[in-house]
Protein backbone atom coordinates (compact mmCIF):
# COMPACT_ATOMS: atom_id res chain seq x y z
CA UNK A 1 0.00 0.00 0.00
CA UNK A 2 2.18 3.29 -1.09
CA UNK A 3 2.44 6.13 1.10
CA UNK A 4 3.15 9.44 0.57
CA UNK A 5 3.30 12.76 2.77
CA UNK A 6 3.96 15.64 0.07
CA UNK A 7 6.15 18.90 0.96
CA UNK A 8 7.89 17.22 3.87
CA UNK A 9 11.41 16.17 4.04
CA UNK A 10 12.04 12.40 5.25
CA UNK A 11 12.67 14.06 8.84
CA UNK A 12 9.81 15.83 8.86
CA UNK A 13 7.56 13.09 7.51
CA UNK A 14 8.81 10.11 9.97
CA UNK A 15 8.37 12.85 12.70
CA UNK A 16 4.77 13.68 11.36
CA UNK A 17 4.59 9.30 11.57
CA UNK A 18 5.27 9.00 14.77
CA UNK A 19 3.03 10.85 16.34
CA UNK A 20 -0.14 10.27 13.74
CA UNK A 21 1.00 6.40 15.01
CA UNK A 22 0.29 7.64 18.58
CA UNK A 23 -2.84 9.30 17.97
CA UNK A 24 -3.76 6.00 16.24
CA UNK A 25 -2.88 3.88 19.38
CA UNK A 26 -5.09 6.41 21.32
CA UNK A 27 -7.77 4.88 19.10
CA UNK A 28 -7.13 1.60 19.73
CA UNK A 29 -7.28 2.29 23.35
CA UNK A 30 -10.94 3.79 23.29
CA UNK A 31 -13.13 1.74 20.86
CA UNK A 32 -11.46 -0.97 23.39
CA UNK A 33 -12.76 1.05 26.35
CA UNK A 34 -16.06 1.68 24.87
CA UNK A 35 -16.63 -2.04 24.00
CA UNK A 36 -15.88 -3.40 27.06
CA UNK A 37 -17.96 -0.82 28.94
CA UNK A 38 -20.58 -2.78 27.72
CA UNK A 39 -20.04 -5.60 30.13
CA UNK A 40 -20.68 -3.34 33.02
CA UNK A 41 -23.99 -1.68 31.08
CA UNK A 42 -25.45 -4.80 31.03
CA UNK A 43 -25.99 -5.39 34.69
CA UNK A 44 -26.71 -1.81 35.42
CA UNK A 45 -29.92 -1.61 32.89
CA UNK A 46 -30.70 -5.17 33.58
CA UNK A 47 -31.37 -4.32 37.33
CA UNK A 48 -32.71 -0.80 36.23
CA UNK A 49 -35.39 -2.05 33.77
CA UNK A 50 -35.63 -5.07 35.75
CA UNK A 51 -34.90 -7.06 32.09
CA UNK A 52 -34.36 -11.32 31.44
CA UNK A 53 -31.08 -12.29 30.78
CA UNK A 54 -32.29 -12.46 27.19
CA UNK A 55 -33.24 -9.04 26.86
CA UNK A 56 -30.37 -8.00 28.38
CA UNK A 57 -28.24 -9.43 25.94
CA UNK A 58 -29.70 -6.96 23.16
CA UNK A 59 -26.98 -4.57 24.21
CA UNK A 60 -24.18 -6.74 22.60
CA UNK A 61 -26.93 -7.62 19.72
CA UNK A 62 -27.15 -3.95 18.61
CA UNK A 63 -23.59 -2.86 19.38
CA UNK A 64 -21.86 -6.27 17.32
CA UNK A 65 -24.71 -6.26 14.51
CA UNK A 66 -23.59 -2.91 13.92
CA UNK A 67 -20.44 -4.14 12.54
CA UNK A 68 -22.49 -6.57 9.87
CA UNK A 69 -24.80 -4.19 8.98
CA UNK A 70 -22.07 -0.76 8.82
CA UNK A 71 -18.94 -2.58 7.84
CA UNK A 72 -19.93 -2.68 4.12
CA UNK A 73 -21.55 0.61 3.99
CA UNK A 74 -18.52 1.95 6.06
CA UNK A 75 -15.90 1.01 3.85
CA UNK A 76 -17.16 2.75 0.40
CA UNK A 77 -17.88 5.41 2.68
CA UNK A 78 -13.70 5.93 3.41
CA UNK A 79 -12.91 5.02 -0.18
CA UNK A 80 -14.87 7.95 -1.34
CA UNK A 81 -13.93 10.57 1.65
CA UNK A 82 -10.81 9.03 2.54
CA UNK A 83 -9.39 7.60 5.98
CA UNK A 84 -8.59 10.69 7.46
CA UNK A 85 -12.01 12.13 7.18
CA UNK A 86 -13.39 8.47 7.62
CA UNK A 87 -11.35 8.36 11.28
CA UNK A 88 -12.68 11.90 11.73
CA UNK A 89 -16.12 11.33 10.92
CA UNK A 90 -16.02 7.88 12.75
CA UNK A 91 -15.05 9.74 16.02
CA UNK A 92 -18.04 12.37 15.59
CA UNK A 93 -20.52 8.91 15.18
CA UNK A 94 -18.88 7.49 18.09
CA UNK A 95 -19.49 10.97 20.36
CA UNK A 96 -22.81 11.26 19.69
CA UNK A 97 -23.82 7.99 20.33
CA UNK A 98 -22.37 8.50 23.64
CA UNK A 99 -24.25 11.89 23.82
CA UNK A 100 -27.70 9.71 22.82
CA UNK A 101 -26.99 8.14 26.41
CA UNK A 102 -28.13 11.52 27.82
CA UNK A 103 -31.88 11.37 26.46
CA UNK A 104 -31.86 7.81 26.93
CA UNK A 105 -31.12 8.00 30.44
CA UNK A 106 -34.06 11.14 30.62
CA UNK A 107 -36.89 9.53 28.69
CA UNK A 108 -36.07 6.04 30.80
CA UNK A 109 -36.26 4.29 27.68
CA UNK A 110 -34.55 0.71 27.08
CA UNK A 111 -34.52 0.90 23.12
CA UNK A 112 -33.64 4.54 23.05
CA UNK A 113 -30.55 2.96 24.85
CA UNK A 114 -30.63 0.26 22.39
CA UNK A 115 -30.23 2.80 19.53
CA UNK A 116 -27.67 5.14 20.95
CA UNK A 117 -25.39 2.08 21.54
CA UNK A 118 -25.93 1.04 17.63
CA UNK A 119 -25.16 4.20 16.90
CA UNK A 120 -21.80 4.63 19.36
CA UNK A 121 -20.83 1.15 17.65
CA UNK A 122 -21.35 2.29 14.29
CA UNK A 123 -18.94 5.21 15.03
CA UNK A 124 -15.76 2.61 16.33
CA UNK A 125 -16.78 0.11 13.11
CA UNK A 126 -16.20 3.53 11.14
CA UNK A 127 -13.08 3.53 12.83
CA UNK A 128 -11.87 0.55 12.31
CA UNK A 129 -12.57 0.37 8.57
CA UNK A 130 -10.42 3.80 8.46
CA UNK A 131 -7.71 2.80 10.83
CA UNK A 132 -6.35 -0.13 10.55
CA UNK A 133 -4.50 0.47 7.02
CA UNK A 134 -2.83 3.56 8.67
CA UNK A 135 -1.08 1.16 11.39
CA UNK A 136 0.30 -1.07 8.32
CA UNK A 137 1.26 2.06 6.51
CA UNK A 138 3.05 4.35 9.26
CA UNK A 139 6.29 3.33 9.06
CA UNK A 140 8.59 0.53 7.17
CA UNK A 141 6.49 -2.30 5.96
CA UNK A 142 8.89 -4.54 7.51
CA UNK A 143 7.88 -3.56 11.21
CA UNK A 144 4.20 -3.27 10.25
CA UNK A 145 3.32 -6.52 12.51
CA UNK A 146 4.91 -5.24 15.56
CA UNK A 147 3.10 -2.21 15.43
CA UNK A 148 -0.39 -3.70 14.96
CA UNK A 149 0.87 -6.08 17.69
CA UNK A 150 1.21 -3.00 19.86
CA UNK A 151 -1.73 -1.39 18.91
CA UNK A 152 -4.03 -4.42 19.66
CA UNK A 153 -1.93 -4.61 22.80
CA UNK A 154 -3.11 -1.02 23.96
CA UNK A 155 -7.33 -2.33 22.63
CA UNK A 156 -6.67 -4.74 25.40
CA UNK A 157 -5.36 -1.82 28.12
CA UNK A 158 -9.04 -0.26 27.38
CA UNK A 159 -10.64 -3.25 28.07
CA UNK A 160 -8.84 -3.96 31.45
CA UNK A 161 -9.62 -0.47 32.81
CA UNK A 162 -12.99 0.21 31.31
CA UNK A 163 -14.67 -2.10 34.20
CA UNK A 164 -13.13 0.00 36.87
CA UNK A 165 -14.15 3.08 34.93
CA UNK A 166 -17.50 1.61 34.73
CA UNK A 167 -17.92 0.02 38.44
CA UNK A 168 -16.75 3.56 39.91
CA UNK A 169 -18.83 5.90 38.01
CA UNK A 170 -21.80 3.81 37.15
CA UNK A 171 -22.60 1.00 39.19
CA UNK A 172 -21.07 2.67 42.33
CA UNK A 173 -22.90 5.71 41.68
CA UNK A 174 -26.00 3.53 41.12
CA UNK A 175 -26.00 1.76 44.16
CA UNK A 176 -25.51 4.43 46.59
CA UNK A 177 -28.36 4.61 48.24
CA UNK A 178 -30.15 2.72 45.54
CA UNK A 179 -33.16 1.40 48.00
CA UNK A 180 -34.17 4.60 48.43
CA UNK A 181 -33.59 5.80 44.67
CA UNK A 182 -36.33 5.57 41.47
CA UNK A 183 -35.23 3.82 38.51
CA UNK A 184 -35.37 6.79 36.68
CA UNK A 185 -32.89 8.17 39.05
CA UNK A 186 -30.43 4.83 38.82
CA UNK A 187 -30.69 5.28 35.08
CA UNK A 188 -29.62 8.92 35.06
CA UNK A 189 -25.78 7.08 37.00
CA UNK A 190 -24.64 6.67 32.75
CA UNK A 191 -25.14 10.42 32.00
CA UNK A 192 -21.86 12.14 33.35
CA UNK A 193 -19.73 8.93 32.34
CA UNK A 194 -21.02 9.07 28.39
CA UNK A 195 -21.28 12.88 28.10
CA UNK A 196 -17.62 12.88 29.30
CA UNK A 197 -16.71 10.07 26.83
CA UNK A 198 -18.00 12.20 24.30
CA UNK A 199 -16.21 15.27 24.97
CA UNK A 200 -13.11 13.19 24.55
CA UNK A 201 -13.98 11.20 21.57
CA UNK A 202 -14.88 15.24 19.70
CA UNK A 203 -11.73 16.24 20.84
CA UNK A 204 -10.27 13.43 19.22
CA UNK A 205 -12.19 14.23 16.13
CA UNK A 206 -10.86 17.54 16.04
CA UNK A 207 -7.03 16.18 16.97
CA UNK A 208 -7.26 14.21 14.01
CA UNK A 209 -8.93 16.58 11.66
CA UNK A 210 -5.48 18.92 12.18
CA UNK A 211 -3.47 16.32 11.65
CA UNK A 212 -1.05 16.00 8.27
CA UNK A 213 -1.19 12.18 7.92
CA UNK A 214 0.28 9.91 4.82
CA UNK A 215 -1.64 9.48 2.15
CA UNK A 216 -2.75 5.68 0.76
CA UNK A 217 -2.79 5.20 -2.93
CA UNK A 218 -5.78 3.01 -3.04
CA UNK A 219 -5.39 1.68 -6.52
CA UNK A 220 -4.33 -1.73 -5.70
CA UNK A 221 -7.82 -2.13 -4.07
CA UNK A 222 -8.90 -2.31 -7.45
CA UNK A 223 -6.74 -5.59 -8.18
CA UNK A 224 -7.93 -7.26 -5.23
CA UNK A 225 -11.73 -6.65 -6.06
CA UNK A 226 -10.86 -8.13 -9.63
CA UNK A 227 -9.65 -11.53 -8.38
CA UNK A 228 -11.92 -11.80 -5.26
CA UNK A 229 -14.98 -13.39 -7.41
CA UNK A 230 -13.42 -16.88 -5.55
CA UNK A 231 -12.43 -15.98 -2.70
CA UNK A 232 -15.63 -17.71 -0.86
CA UNK A 233 -13.89 -21.21 -2.40
CA UNK A 234 -10.80 -21.30 0.11
CA UNK A 235 -12.27 -24.07 2.68
CA UNK A 236 -9.49 -22.68 5.42
CA UNK A 237 -10.99 -18.78 5.02
CA UNK A 238 -14.48 -19.98 4.86
CA UNK A 239 -13.71 -22.04 8.47
CA UNK A 240 -11.94 -19.04 9.84
CA UNK A 241 -14.35 -16.85 9.21
CA UNK A 242 -16.80 -19.12 11.58
CA UNK A 243 -14.00 -19.35 14.16
CA UNK A 244 -13.71 -16.06 14.06
CA UNK A 245 -18.25 -15.45 14.60
CA UNK A 246 -18.05 -18.58 17.70
CA UNK A 247 -14.66 -16.93 18.80
CA UNK A 248 -15.90 -13.06 18.99
CA UNK A 249 -19.48 -14.44 20.34
CA UNK A 250 -18.07 -16.61 23.17
CA UNK A 251 -15.79 -13.81 24.53
CA UNK A 252 -18.32 -11.48 24.65
CA UNK A 253 -20.89 -13.51 26.20
CA UNK A 254 -18.59 -14.49 28.79
CA UNK A 255 -17.46 -11.02 29.80
CA UNK A 256 -21.12 -10.01 29.11
CA UNK A 257 -22.07 -12.42 31.76
CA UNK A 258 -18.92 -12.03 34.57
CA UNK A 259 -20.49 -9.75 36.99
CA UNK A 260 -24.11 -11.58 37.40
CA UNK A 261 -21.85 -14.94 37.24
CA UNK A 262 -19.85 -13.76 39.84
CA UNK A 263 -23.17 -12.30 42.41
CA UNK A 264 -24.18 -16.02 42.55
CA UNK A 265 -24.94 -17.02 45.85
CA UNK A 266 -23.09 -19.99 44.75
CA UNK A 267 -20.32 -18.56 43.18
CA UNK A 268 -18.98 -15.81 45.30
CA UNK A 269 -22.19 -13.33 46.18
CA UNK A 270 -20.62 -9.81 44.98
CA UNK A 271 -22.82 -6.76 44.60
CA UNK A 272 -22.38 -5.07 40.97
CA UNK A 273 -19.72 -3.08 41.93
CA UNK A 274 -17.27 -5.22 43.51
CA UNK A 275 -18.13 -8.10 40.45
CA UNK A 276 -17.21 -5.17 38.21
CA UNK A 277 -13.27 -4.85 39.60
CA UNK A 278 -12.85 -8.66 38.84
CA UNK A 279 -13.85 -8.16 34.79
CA UNK A 280 -10.20 -6.46 34.72
CA UNK A 281 -8.78 -9.99 35.40
CA UNK A 282 -10.40 -11.25 32.53
CA UNK A 283 -9.77 -8.67 30.25
CA UNK A 284 -6.23 -8.04 31.95
CA UNK A 285 -5.28 -11.57 31.36
CA UNK A 286 -5.92 -11.48 27.62
CA UNK A 287 -3.43 -8.85 27.46
CA UNK A 288 -0.96 -10.46 29.17
CA UNK A 289 -2.05 -13.72 27.20
CA UNK A 290 -0.97 -11.71 24.12
CA UNK A 291 2.60 -10.83 24.82
CA UNK A 292 2.81 -14.67 25.55
CA UNK A 293 1.45 -15.93 23.04
CA UNK A 294 3.91 -13.70 20.92
CA UNK A 295 6.89 -15.93 22.20
CA UNK A 296 5.12 -19.10 21.90
CA UNK A 297 4.06 -18.97 18.65
CA UNK A 298 7.88 -18.69 17.10
CA UNK A 299 8.46 -22.01 17.86
CA UNK A 300 4.69 -23.72 18.48
CA UNK A 301 2.63 -24.05 15.03
CA UNK A 302 -0.10 -21.32 15.65
CA UNK A 303 -2.58 -23.88 14.70
CA UNK A 304 -1.41 -26.39 17.70
CA UNK A 305 -1.42 -23.52 20.52
CA UNK A 306 -4.82 -22.38 19.27
CA UNK A 307 -6.24 -25.91 19.62
CA UNK A 308 -4.45 -26.35 23.14
CA UNK A 309 -5.78 -22.82 24.51
CA UNK A 310 -9.63 -23.39 23.26
CA UNK A 311 -9.30 -27.08 25.46
CA UNK A 312 -7.63 -25.10 28.26
CA UNK A 313 -10.81 -22.89 28.31
CA UNK A 314 -13.42 -26.03 27.80
CA UNK A 315 -11.50 -27.15 31.05
CA UNK A 316 -12.01 -23.88 32.96
CA UNK A 317 -15.75 -23.28 31.56
CA UNK A 318 -16.26 -26.87 32.45
CA UNK A 319 -15.23 -25.96 36.17
CA UNK A 320 -17.15 -22.77 36.18
CA UNK A 321 -20.36 -24.77 35.53
CA UNK A 322 -19.63 -27.51 37.67
CA UNK A 323 -18.02 -25.97 40.66
CA UNK A 324 -19.02 -23.07 43.44
CA UNK A 325 -17.17 -20.53 45.11
CA UNK A 326 -13.59 -19.54 44.47
CA UNK A 327 -12.81 -22.58 42.33
CA UNK A 328 -15.60 -21.18 39.96
CA UNK A 329 -15.04 -17.79 40.15
CA UNK A 330 -10.96 -17.52 38.98
CA UNK A 331 -11.62 -20.90 36.39
CA UNK A 332 -13.97 -18.51 34.65
CA UNK A 333 -11.59 -15.59 34.91
CA UNK A 334 -8.57 -17.25 33.74
CA UNK A 335 -10.62 -18.21 30.50
CA UNK A 336 -9.15 -14.28 29.33
CA UNK A 337 -6.02 -15.59 29.57
CA UNK A 338 -5.96 -18.46 26.92
CA UNK A 339 -8.43 -16.54 24.94
CA UNK A 340 -5.73 -14.12 24.33
CA UNK A 341 -4.52 -14.91 21.16
CA UNK A 342 -7.52 -16.38 19.60
CA UNK A 343 -8.88 -13.73 17.45
CA UNK A 344 -5.14 -12.98 15.63
CA UNK A 345 -4.12 -16.47 15.32
CA UNK A 346 -7.78 -17.71 13.31
CA UNK A 347 -7.43 -14.02 11.74
CA UNK A 348 -4.16 -14.89 10.12
CA UNK A 349 -4.87 -18.77 9.50
CA UNK A 350 -7.47 -18.23 7.79
CA UNK A 351 -5.40 -15.45 5.19
CA UNK A 352 -3.09 -17.83 4.67
CA UNK A 353 -1.68 -18.49 0.53
CA UNK A 354 -4.39 -16.01 -0.38
CA UNK A 355 -1.91 -13.30 -1.57
CA UNK A 356 -3.93 -9.93 -3.17
CA UNK A 357 -7.43 -11.79 -1.94
CA UNK A 358 -6.11 -11.41 1.51
CA UNK A 359 -8.30 -7.52 1.25
CA UNK A 360 -11.48 -8.93 0.36
CA UNK A 361 -11.05 -11.90 2.98
CA UNK A 362 -10.27 -9.64 5.75
CA UNK A 363 -13.37 -8.00 5.06
CA UNK A 364 -15.49 -11.46 5.17
CA UNK A 365 -13.07 -12.07 8.59
CA UNK A 366 -14.75 -8.55 9.72
CA UNK A 367 -18.33 -9.17 8.91
CA UNK A 368 -17.76 -12.28 11.47
CA UNK A 369 -17.25 -10.51 14.09
CA UNK A 370 -21.07 -10.13 14.13
CA UNK A 371 -20.86 -13.80 16.54
CA UNK A 372 -20.79 -10.71 19.04
CA UNK A 373 -24.37 -9.91 18.51
CA UNK A 374 -25.65 -13.75 18.04
CA UNK A 375 -24.28 -15.35 20.92
CA UNK A 376 -24.67 -13.79 23.79
CA UNK A 377 -28.38 -13.30 23.17
CA UNK A 378 -28.45 -17.41 22.75
CA UNK A 379 -26.48 -18.03 25.86
CA UNK A 380 -29.37 -15.20 27.68
CA UNK A 381 -32.31 -17.30 25.78
CA UNK A 382 -30.65 -20.69 27.62
CA UNK A 383 -30.05 -18.68 31.51
CA UNK A 384 -33.52 -17.74 31.07
CA UNK A 385 -34.88 -21.68 30.82
CA UNK A 386 -32.51 -23.40 32.76
CA UNK A 387 -30.27 -21.01 34.61
CA UNK A 388 -27.05 -18.72 34.82
CA UNK A 389 -24.15 -21.51 35.51
CA UNK A 390 -25.31 -24.26 32.78
CA UNK A 391 -25.87 -21.49 30.17
CA UNK A 392 -21.86 -21.53 29.60
CA UNK A 393 -22.78 -24.49 27.69
CA UNK A 394 -22.89 -22.29 24.89
CA UNK A 395 -19.82 -20.73 24.36
CA UNK A 396 -18.30 -23.97 25.37
CA UNK A 397 -19.95 -25.29 21.82
CA UNK A 398 -17.91 -22.30 20.35
CA UNK A 399 -14.31 -23.54 21.86
CA UNK A 400 -15.02 -27.00 20.38
CA UNK A 401 -15.09 -25.55 16.78
CA UNK A 402 -11.62 -23.20 17.67
CA UNK A 403 -9.69 -26.42 19.12
CA UNK A 404 -11.17 -28.00 15.57
CA UNK A 405 -9.95 -25.14 13.23
CA UNK A 406 -6.86 -24.91 14.65
CA UNK A 407 -5.83 -28.64 14.00
CA UNK A 408 -7.34 -29.38 11.20
CA UNK A 409 -9.94 -26.93 9.50
CA UNK A 410 -7.16 -24.18 9.32
CA UNK A 411 -5.15 -26.32 6.84
CA UNK A 412 -4.64 -24.94 3.64
CA UNK A 413 -5.79 -27.33 0.82
CA UNK A 414 -5.13 -27.21 -2.94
Amino acid sequence: MPVTDAGSSTGEAGSNFRFALTALTVLFFMWGFLTCLNDILIPHLKAVFDLSYTQAMLIQFCFFGAYFTVSLPAGALVKRIGYQKGIVGGLLVAALGCALFYPAAESHAYPVFLGALFVLASGITLLQVSANPYVTALGDPATASSRLTMTQAFNSLGTTVAPFFGGVLILSAATVGAESLSASAEADAVKLPYLGLAAVLALLALIFSQLKLPKIDMQEDAAVAAEGSSVWSHRHLVLGAVGIFVYVGAEVSIGSFLVNFLGLDSVAGMEEAQAAHYIAYYWGGAMVGRFIGAVVMRSISPGLVLAFNAAAVILLVLLAIVGSGALAMWAILLVGLFNSIMFPTIFSLALQGLGKQAGQASGVLCLAIVGGAIVPVMQGLVADSVGLQISFLVPIVCYVFIAYYGLKGSKVTA
